[in-house]
């Protein structure tokens, strides 16, 4: 993989994503500090020594489960961004495809096999015991050299060599012999990684805190900048749930949170027995949308959500609502809402962190012909502010904790009257109309997903939450 099918040659920054998703902070900590043992190893002594020690700092004691989970979720978005072009053009052109890699296997068969097409994935064996990770490896040990060899001839024992062999180091040489056609992959000149739009399958759905990959010194800069991001966090946390609304945005500002408003934000609803209150349609990218939403209209509008830790919804300067899921109980519920003032809605269900929006749930336009569109996006430069394995809790405070994190609020033009239910339209027209509407503000690409598919993806569950 490294170097080969991978541009880069390092495997230490997926070893980091696995330390830091499973272990923390403080497993992050005691990778970084092994790392110069070794790279000592790995460039003057023995490069199966080298992987042996980053195998031990990351994996030790470690449940395999956990290990499995971080290489489903995790690692395809990291291993799909660094695919080098003329490997793939190669590798893709061929019917079998096999793999032989120092890294350990659970952490790369999976990408391998879901998102490249690989018949066969044979790599380096962790040792186990009682659903743990001992740190330790089975025999032949790491998979480089004569055991890449060893390992490729008992593949084949029983039929003709492989066809094309490729590999980037002299200790792939042993098993490149073996084939019929041999090609090395030079680490110069830089390539351009294969582009998303051309990736056999994209990655819609994936997991994890961290945004950039963390090569030894992003690991470190990210060591040293968590405790002073998780001081900020909380600073700007509690401005927005102690200031008055109107004060939000100006103290997130001066707070390095940028609020970038665009469009004109309809006037607030009146009281009326003949009119509800504004239903804002969001597409959703954090649970902190409809706070971002909030102070950028001056003003807090209650939300309703699928699901909220109970710490979210203590820290929460706006009203939250539980949906049920009971289609009945939850419209009743809205419409409640609505006779009251303006309200939230992110129909999507869940975030969703590409490009892309999930299909839009019609229930919303069932209820209030008084909608408005909004599309929402952010950026964020070090850590992500969503999670499906993780404890939402935190989901708050990891996005608050980047040095500079953005929110872009576009309100677009109300829904027109004769686009609504009110004048007979079918309410999955009126929900894939609003939902193409923000995807072209975006954008974004349009799919059908929704959040038990991304649920059963990443987490292995519909995304049921007990109440």
């Amino acid at each position: 993989m490294d170097g080969t099918l991978l541009r880069g040659r390092s495997s230490f920054p997926y070893f980091a994503l696995v330390a830091f998703e499973v272990g923390g902070a403080l497993r992050l900590l005691f990778l970084l500090l092994a790392s110069p043992l070794a790279g000592l190893l790995y460039y003057n002594i023995s490069e199966s020594a080298g992987i042996q020690v980053l195998v031990f700092a990351t994996f030790c004691g470690m449940k395999v489960s956990d290990i499995e989970s971080v290489a489903h979720a995790v690692l395809p978005k990291f291993y799909s961004a660094d695919l080098h072009p003329e490997s793939w053009r190669v590798f893709s052109s061929c019917g079998t495809r096999y793999v032989l890699t120092a890294n350990p296997r659970i952490m790369v068969e999976g990408f391998l096999k879901e998102y490249l097409g690989a018949d066969v994935v044979l790599g380096t064996e962790i040792a186990t015991f009682r659903g743990r990770a001992t740190g330790f490896l089975t025999s032949p040990g790491v998979l480089v050299g004569n055991n890449k060899a060893l390992a490729l001839q008992k593949a084949f024992c029983d039929t003709s060599p492989p066809d094309i062999g490729l590999g980037d180091r002299k200790t792939d040489f042993p098993f490149m012999k073996l084939c019929k056609e041999s090609y090395v992959v030079p680490a110069r000149p830089e390539v351009e990684a294969v582009t998303h739009d051309k990736l056999p399958k994209p990655v819609i759905f994936h997991d994890g805190r961290l945004v950039k990959k963390p090569t030894p010194l992003t690991a470190l800069l990210i060591l040293l900048w968590l405790p002073v991001g998780f001081i900020l966090a909380c600073m700007r946390i509690a401005a927005g749930a102690l200031l008055p609304m109107p004060l939000v945005y100006h103290a997130f500002r001066a707070l390095g949170v940028r609020v970038i408003i665009k469009g004109t934000p309809p006037p607030p609803a009146q009281n009326s027995p003949n009119q509800t209150g504004n239903l804002f349609i969001c597409s959703h990218r954090t649970l902190l949308d409809p706070i971002f939403l909030s102070a950028a209209l001056g003003r807090p509008i209650p939300a309703v959500t699928y699901s909220l830790s109970r710490l979210s919804e203590i820290i929460s300067p706006i009203k939250t609502v539980r949906l049920s899921r009971d289609r009945v109980t939850d419209a009743n519920m809205i419409k409640k809402l609505l006779q009251k003032g303006d309200l939230v809605l992110c129909p999507e269900g869940t975030t969703c962190r590409e490009p892309f929006l999930l299909r839009f749930s019609a229930l919303f336009a069932e209820l209030t012909d008084e909608l408005v569109p909004v599309a929402m996006s952010n950026r964020m430069s070090m850590f992500h502010g969503t999670t499906a394995r993780g404890w939402k809790g935190m989901d708050p405070f990891y996005f608050f904790m980047n040095p500079s994190p953005a929110y872009e609020v576009t309100f677009l033009n109300k829904l027109p009257k004769e686009l609504t239910c009110g004048t007979g339209q079918s309410s999955h027209v009126v929900a894939n109309y609003i939902q193409r509407t923000i995807a072209s503000t975006l954008s974004y690409e349009c799919t059908n997903f929704t959040r038990r598919d991304k649920y059963r993806a990443l987490a292995g569950n519909d995304g049921t939450v007990a109440r």
